[in-house]
């Protein structure tokens, strides 16, 4: 069960990592929040739950479970299948296409796009990003990934090992180091005093953090591999998010205790300490009274 609990967290740790590509675009903290809260794990609950049905339909059928859409579809064509039965073959089959292009589009091309576009803006455009992680996962062979269910079992657990540690350390950012504030002037600023400039462009705290989150994990996920390893490693690794994140986390609110971030808030509130969204705010309720203005203004002279 523990395992099994894992692997559905490794599923969700990309959207965890990528959702600040989304919420960014939120107005309000409350448009980010809320519809994560409710809506994703709902939908997840309940394409589980479809294929958990399936699953143990096919056993009661077929003779054995089949875990895979793709095998399940084939085994429906089998023995003469009437043109219904082709038909809603086909449907399935259209319909796993768009939901594919459609998660691929939110969760890969978007995330990819915006972290390409922030390490090569001069370069690289969301678009551009898109591009190259869609070939990069041509180049990874994913259909390899999904030979039997233990293998993509496997992938999720090692996939977790990496961005759980990712997750810790932009959690402790935000919640307690920053406690919420941010500056988003600094942002474009590569002064020495600037928020985000740490050391030379380079946050060694979070990377120290990430480092440590990830050797956590690393000798059990080398008995995934099949070498021989304790089992207390195998033991971790079975928690390989919860590991991964906690050791990260810790490590990255100890660092940040020893050598102190400037920006670092002794109480929470999210708050944009610049002012730079409050002067944006002003300068487009000027520009909207200028185009109503505008606007009035030829109305009467039209009069």
């Amino acid at each position: 069960m523990v395992v099994s609990t894992m692997s559905c967290v490794s599923n969700k740790v990309t959207l965890i990592t990528n959702a600040p590509d989304f919420a960014s675009r939120a107005r309000t903290p409350s448009a980010a929040l809320y519809p994560q809260l409710f809506a994703s794990p709902l939908t997840a609950s309940f394409v589980c739950l479809i294929g958990i049905l399936v699953s143990s339909s096919s056993q009661a059928i077929y003779g054995k479970a089949i875990w895979s859409p793709i095998e399940l579809l084939g085994t429906f064509l089998n023995d003469t299948p009437s043109k219904a039965t082709r038909f809603g073959v086909w449907f399935i089959s259209a319909s796993f296409m768009i939901a594919q292009m459609g998660t691929n589009i939110s969760a890969n091309s978007v995330s990819a796009g915006c972290d390409l576009t922030a390490l090569f803006p001069r370069f690289i455009n969301i678009r551009r990003g898109g591009y190259i992680a869609a070939t990069v996962g041509l180049v990874m062979c994913p259909w390899n990934l999904l030979k039997n269910s233990n293998e993509f079992t496997s992938y999720l657990s090692a996939y977790s090992v990496f961005l759980s540690s990712i997750a810790g350390v932009m959690v402790t950012e935000y919640y307690v180091v920053r406690k919420g504030h941010y500056n988003v002037k600094d942002l474009y600023n590569t002064g020495k005093g600037s928020w985000y400039w740490y050391t030379y462009g380079v946050n060694c705290r979070a990377y120290a953090a990430y480092i440590a989150g990830i050797l956590i994990n690393a000798v059990g996920f080398a008995g995934a591999t099949g070498r021989i390893v304790p089992l207390a490693a195998t033991r971790i690794y079975e928690l390989s998010f919860i590991a991964g994140f906690g050791i990260s986390a810790v490590i990255y609110w100890m660092l940040n205790r020893v050598f102190p971030v400037v920006g670092a808030a002794d109480a929470f509130e999210e708050i944009d300490v610049s002012g730079y969204e409050d002067k944006a705010s002003g300068l487009r309720d000027v520009e909207e009274m200028d185009i109503d203005a505008k606007v009035a203004g030829s109305e009467t002279a039209t009069e």
